[in-house]
C-alpha cells in the first residue's frame, strides 16, 4: 500500500512539473509573439498597438500565474508557500492593472473612432 501511495505521489509530482513548464512556456511564447507584433505594429504606425500589447502581456501574465498556481502543488513547507503566495499576489495585481489599462485604452480607441465618424 505504501508503494502505491509513493507511486501516485511521484506521478502527481512529475505531472505538476511538466504542467508548470508547459504553461510557463506558453506564457513566454505569447510574450515573444506579442513583442514581435508590437515592433512590427510600431513601424507600421498601428494606432491600436498599445491595446494589442497590453492584451498580449495580460495573456502571458495569466499563463505565468497559472504556472505559479500549479507550483503550489509542489510546495513542501510554509516558507515556500509564503513566497509563492507573494508571487501570485504580485502577478494578480499586475493582471488587474493591465486589465484596467486595456479597458481605458479600449474606451479611448472607441472615443476616437466616434469622434472621427462625427467629423465625416
Amino acid at each position: 500500500m505504501v508503494n502505491v501511495v509513493k507511486f501516485l505521489e511521484d506521478v502527481v509530482h512529475y505531472a505538476a512539473e511538466i504542467g508548470i513548464h508547459l504553461v510557463e512556456l506558453a506564457g513566454i511564447l505569447v510574450l515573444l509573439i506579442t513583442a514581435v507584433q508590437g515592433i512590427i505594429g510600431y513601424f507600421k504606425n498601428d494606432p491600436h498597438i498599445r491595446l494589442k500589447l497590453a492584451q498580449g502581456i495580460a495573456l502571458a501574465l495569466e499563463f505565468k500565474l497559472g504556472g505559479e498556481v500549479l507550483r503550489t502543488v509542489l510546495a513542501r513547507d510554509w516558507n515556500e508557500l509564503a513566497i509563492l503566495g507573494a508571487v501570485i499576489a504580485l502577478r494578480a495585481a499586475l493582471t488587474v492593472l493591465l486589465h484596467w489599462e486595456i479597458k481605458n485604452e479600449e474606451q479611448y480607441v472607441e472615443g476616437s473612432i466616434h469622434e472621427i465618424r462625427r467629423r465625416d
